[in-house]
């Protein structure tokens, strides 16, 4: 069973911060790279930001500067720091992983559920 569980979603004013987690099991977390997306209502899906095993990231041009991706692998957590945030940032954010499950014999897509971020006054 491949789980990927979000958490960290809420609330905040434009120009505040937030920081997202992720946290995966039944995949050997250090050798794949994770990835956040977001979604907002009416909208497509949203490639935001990814990292690799070996910790080398790349965002969307639109959060560059402002959002930071980080992994923890004893944790099997992958982080998504969010700061100067601003309206056109709500969204529901999902991690994301292609990744061979463990007992499997090659590699699929895995999506978390999903947490709610909104930024308003």
């Amino acid at each position: 069973q491949v789980q990927l569980v979000e958490s960290g979603g809420g609330l905040v004013q434009p120009g505040g911060s937030l920081r997202l987690s992720c946290t995966a099991s039944g995949i050997i977390f250090s050798i794949n790279a994770m990835d956040w997306y977001r979604q907002a209502p009416g909208n497509q899906r949203e490639f935001v930001a990814t990292i690799t095993s070996e910790g080398s990231t790349n965002y969307v041009s639109s959060v560059e500067g402002r959002f930071t991706i980080s992994r923890d692998d004893a944790k099997n957590t992958v982080y998504l720091q969010m700061s100067s945030l601003k309206p056109e940032d709500t969204a529901v954010y999902s991690c994301h992983t292609k990744a061979k499950r463990i007992g499997g014999t090659w590699p699929l897509d895995y999506w978390g559920q999903g947490t709610q971020v909104t930024v308003s006054s």
